[in-house]
């Protein structure tokens, strides 16, 4: 599971301070995928970073009991000087899995031929697209976090693949992603929050907090 407790984060702009959570206190369950609708500017990446642990709260504790992914979608990690191979056998001892096992995953997902043994810094955006999502696809995870819906590539190959892996593998773990679409979370949610004023307002369905999201657009 992932735990806030009385987690508070906030930046300052340069004109103000903006206050992203404040004092926010949630629980997300193993089994219980949850979508969080968020406003656009309002904090949507940050709270995924932190969940992630890439991001540290201003106060509060956030407790992780579950082998937790890195974003969907999240570019840090790979190093562009060195090639595929390299990355990836890299990733795979940080994680503590079989590095011969996660170079030929991504191998044969990726698809990159002999690009595969050039130095990532040499790949157009969809090569390296392709990479990093094979990469996380390689790893196992119990909760994946995911920034605003799946990210795509133009290879149908790769998309088909990676799309079938995924999907299988959904089915035994735990999502948590965020959105200011309520369509995005229909495909992965049954249970939903709204992040406002700097508090996440859980909800047992979708539809109850498409309601609030709503009304606060029309407020």
């Amino acid at each position: 599971m992932i735990e806030f407790d009385t987690v508070s984060k906030s930046f300052w702009t340069g004109k103000k301070r903006k206050v992203i959570l404040d004092r926010a206190s949630f629980r997300v369950e193993i089994g219980n995928s949850l979508g969080i609708l968020a406003r656009n500017g309002t904090g949507k990446t940050t709270i995924i970073n932190m969940m992630a642990g890439l991001e540290k709260p201003d106060e509060g504790r956030i407790t992780r009991t579950s082998r937790i992914s890195f974003p969907l979608g999240f570019m840090g990690g790979v190093i562009n000087k060195h090639t595929a191979t390299e990355n990836s056998r890299y990733i795979a001892r940080l994680y503590g899995l079989d590095p011969d096992y996660v170079e030929s995953f991504c191998r044969w997902l990726c698809g990159l031929d002999e690009y595969f043994d050039m130095p990532l810094g040499t790949y157009s955006a969809g090569m390296r697209a392709r990479f990093c999502f094979a990469l996380m696809l390689a790893l196992e995870f119990d909760i994946y976090l995911i920034d605003e819906g799946m990210p795509a590539t133009t290879d149908v190959e790769f998309n088909r693949k990676a799309g079938s892996i995924l999907r299988d593998r959904l089915k035994n773990a735990t999502i948590i992603v965020v959105s200011h679409s309520a369509q995005t979370l229909e495909k992965f949610c049954r249970s939903a929050a709204v992040l406002k004023d700097g508090q996440l307002y859980m909800f047992e369905t979708l539809e109850e907090a498409k309601r609030l999201y709503d009304y606060e657009a029309h407020s």
